[in-house]
């Protein structure tokens, strides 16, 4: 993985107070837990009965719509790797 995609990764984690990732019609809602050189972990869910943590590789979050919670305009706000 290379520093400027660490460094975007590490920027996408800091922003806003929630990221949202949507790959394969999927979505995954939460909290990056962790940056990793394969990829990330994304913890979902509000509690440990309902959420889980998903780990991201590389390849698919450079094919996925990364959002986050932008608490200034209370809405979803794209951001690109």
């Amino acid at each position: 993985m290379s520093e400027a995609l660490i460094q975007r990764l590490v920027e996408f984690a800091e922003s806003g107070n929630q990221q949202k990732i949507q790959l394969h019609g999927q979505c995954y809602q939460g909290w990056i837990m962790e940056i990793a050189e394969n990829g990330l972990l994304i913890s979902t869910g509000y509690n440990d009965k309902v959420g889980k943590d998903v780990w991201l590789s590389l390849e698919d979050l450079q094919q996925a719509e990364l959002l986050y919670w932008d608490t200034k305009n209370d809405q979803w706000t794209s951001f690109s790797l």
